[in-house]
């Protein structure tokens, strides 16, 4: 595991936004060999988003042959909600570049039937063959996706309870109403993201210095969810980074 220190979350969304690009281009996509992105969501990837779209915006990097498949979505909470990651992901990133809508796929947390839709998305990105490179963020707690402390470390794509710092947290969104926060979420798995060729998690902000300080410093451990990526095989798979501010690892 790799970590680099740069100045601030500015400097941080610069650093992540040069790399994918970088990555998407060697990458060379077609329409039959699509560059598979992994993309979280919340404050941590949003300037790194802005910075794709300034790329794009330049003609420095098209979508058209990138396939995405996102970390999760809130159950229950209509796609079209403000705070929906439905939402989230196409107000900020998806409908200023030339991606393709059937190359974008987010959880529905509003199917039928919850357990096919997760067993779906995997199945979906397996016929991808894999996620190239998978974005992330964590909480405060350390936890990846929805994965919430106690995880298991392999576990797939599936329905999670939230854990109640998570409600807390994330209340801030809904008007710090914590019975308008949604208290369950599908969310791909640690296994899942620890899949990828290649994971980049992104850490800002001096509440998750903690968690950082777990990643890094200890061992793996299932109530700090993140330190996972501890098990990510270099040299099959390729290389896992953690970038925080300054202020993280002071």
């Amino acid at each position: 595991m790799r970590l680099i220190i740069e100045k601030d979350a500015a400097a941080v969304a610069d650093w992540v936004a040069a790399y994918v690009v970088q990555r998407i281009t060697m990458f060379k996509p077609t329409p039959d060999r699509p560059f598979v992105l992994g993309c979280p969501t919340g404050s941590s990837p949003l300037q790194t988003y802005k910075r794709l779209v300034q790329y794009y915006r330049e003609g420095r990097l098209s979508f058209q042959n990138v396939v995405t498949f996102n970390m999760d979505e809130y159950v229950g909470l209509p796609r079209d909600h403000s705070e929906s990651y439905h939402t989230f992901m196409w107000t900020n990133f998806f409908q200023h570049i030339d991606i393709k809508r059937e190359n974008v796929h987010i959880l529905d947390g509003n199917a039928a039937d919850l357990e096919e839709e997760c067993r779906l998305y995997e199945v979906k990105i397996a016929s991808f063959g894999g996620i190239e490179l998978f974005l992330g963020g964590i909480g405060p707690d350390g936890h990846i996706a929805f994965n919430e402390p106690g995880s298991s470390l392999s576990s797939r794509t599936r329905v999670k309870t939230l854990a109640y710092d998570t409600i807390v947290a994330n209340s801030r969104f809904f008007g710090g109403d914590l019975n308008l926060v949604p208290k369950m979420a599908v969310t791909v798995g640690v296994g899942t993201v620890l899949d990828a060729r290649e994971v980049l998690i992104i850490i800002t902000g001096h509440s998750k210095a903690y968690a950082l300080y777990k990643c890094i410093e200890e061992g793996v451990n299932h109530m700090w969810t993140v330190s996972a990526i501890q098990n990510h095989n270099n040299a099959a798979i390729g290389r896992t980074y953690i970038y925080p501010d300054t202020d993280d690892a002071c």
